[in-house]
């Protein structure tokens, strides 16, 4: 008896080419680390029958469940700018699709589990250090309200994996909008296969914008609304100071949600040349490159287009530099209704922006953490007495004082009660996200000392990140001074 997952497969229903059908490698000893119970719930599988051996053999890969259609999917990617024409699912494997009680459709992936026709060089296998970091980050910026990935299951397979060192193997079960991404349409676009670009963009448009399905012009309204939705996923990572560490094309979610977390970290001291990825050796992917990233990126998917926005190849490109021009706007006004909220401002005026570059500005000259910057902000715009934890934060105290002057003038302008305001800001301005200390806290007990309780524990408090937790400091203070902080890829 295997686990049942109410299956209903459509991605397989689409020709051969796009993806390999293929089974996990079974592991040898798969233990459960973690079972995401509620999310389990949110897709109609029971959690109980997950935590049994027959659930965790399902979700180690050791069997495949009921109505399961496992596969790897096709896809090419720029790679820090480099086109690279055949990639795909070199660890993960597509198990199906499941509706939730939502009556949304998700995917189901074991990431972790074997090579696949898509592996190249690599093992197919996830160490345990990689998992954990995904499923704590995906978690924390679900709980963040930023549309990402979700972790359904860490599952530790008893095996050994290779990387720098020995490391113990583990597989995630993740759940997605689905994992088609800028790179599956360059797949089909490099290889000039027309009608298979088209098969795509007709199975992206029904699973995930079907508005676009009625308009004048499908594709173009396909395109516009890819652009409109990464533009506010892009821009939260900004407000929450993510860093993604590596986006290439064949990472970047058509379903405009957050994927693949690899070198990813959250910045404490702004910066927004901030990079901690130990692969982006030049700073492409740094904090503050990420809106122009996905700019360059979705020009890759707007080209990879053009066959299907007209049939005269200098109409679809006026139509693709159309819609890829609206980027920049959309970014922006999604940004800047973010950090209005962020500042506490409830009327829209033309020196927003100006306001809050100039706090950022500043904080990026005295080393001030981000989190902890605004966060102070929700009590400083109640009390001023609360500006006396906030100035510590800069080398200069004098320059946070400089800028809440203009701040707390443009407050007064609106008039709005303190108390409300407060209320509003604590919605926006965590009081934790995954820190890259706790993260390495967490692995490092796990990977090392077999010790799963940091983990829990840290999961347990990025699930509440607008609540004022305890004066713990190794969650809620400054983070521990030390050398740079560097993140790797897991594979």
């Amino acid at each position: 008896m295997t686990a049942a997952i109410p299956f209903d497969n459509s991605y397989v229903r689409l020709p051969s080419s796009f993806y390999a059908r293929v089974l996990p490698a079974p592991a040898p000893r798969p233990q459960l680390v973690k079972l995401n119970r509620a999310l389990a719930e949110e897709l109609r599988i029971d959690p109980d029958t997950l935590a049994t051996p027959e659930g965790i053999a399902a979700l180690a890969g050791n069997v495949v469940p009921r109505g399961a259609e496992p596969i790897a999917t096709a896809y090419a990617g720029h790679q820090f700018g480099h086109f690279v024409p055949r990639l795909g699912d070199g660890r993960a494997i597509l198990l199906g699709e499941v509706i939730g009680r939502d009556g949304a459709r998700r995917d189901l992936q074991l990431k972790g589990s074997g090579r696949t026709p898509f592996s190249r060089n690599g093992d197919g296998r996830a160490a345990l250090g990689p998992v954990l970091r995904e499923y704590l980050v995906s978690e924390a910026m679900a709980a963040l309200g930023v549309p990402t990935t979700r972790a359904l299951a860490a599952v530790t397979t008893g095996e050994t994996v290779f990387r720098e060192r020995a490391l113990p193997g583990a597989v995630l079960a993740r759940v997605a909008k689905s994992h088609i991404r800028v790179g599956t349409f360059q797949f089909f676009a490099a290889r000039g296969e027309v009608e298979n670009l088209r098969a795509l963009a007709d199975h992206v448009i029904a699973r995930h914008y079907p508005e676009a399905a009625g308009a004048a012009e499908p594709y173009r309204a396909l395109l516009e609304q890819i652009i409109g939705r990464q533009a506010g996923v892009v821009s939260q990572w900004l407000l929450v100071g993510f860093i993604h560490g590596v986006m290439n094309t064949d990472n970047m979610s058509i379903a405009g949600e957050t994927i693949d977390y690899g070198p990813c970290a959250f910045m404490d001291a702004y910066d927004p040349a901030t990079v901690f990825s130990s692969i982006d050796a030049h700073g492409r992917y740094a904090y503050g490159n990420q809106p122009a990233i996905a700019h360059w990126n979705l020009t890759r998917l707007a080209e990879s287009l053009l066959p299907l926005l007209a049939g005269d190849g200098e109409a679809a490109v006026t139509i693709a530099q159309d819609e890829i021009g609206k980027f920049p706007r959309a970014f922006k006004d999604a940004y800047v209704a973010g950090v209005r909220a962020k500042l506490g401002l409830a009327d829209m005026r033309d020196d927003d922006l100006g306001l809050a570059q100039d706090l950022l500005d500043r904080m990026s000259a005295n080393r001030a953490d981000f989190t902890l910057t605004f966060r102070g902000l929700c009590a400083a715009a109640q009390d001023d007495r609360a500006d006396a934890e906030l100035r510590v934060l800069f080398d200069d105290p004098r320059s946070y004082d400089e800028w809440a002057v203009r701040w707390r003038a443009r407050l007064h302008v609106e008039g709005r009660e303190a108390a409300a305001r407060g209320a509003a800001m604590r919605r926006v301005n965590p009081a934790l996200v995954p820190r890259n200390h706790l993260v390495e806290a967490a692995i490092e007990a796990a990977v090392d000392r077999q010790d799963f309780l940091v983990f829990e524990q840290v999961l347990e408090a990025l699930m509440k990140p607008f609540e004022d937790g305890p004066s713990d400091p190794m969650f809620y203070g400054l983070p521990p001074a030390g050398p740079g902080y560097r993140t790797f890829c897991g594979t």
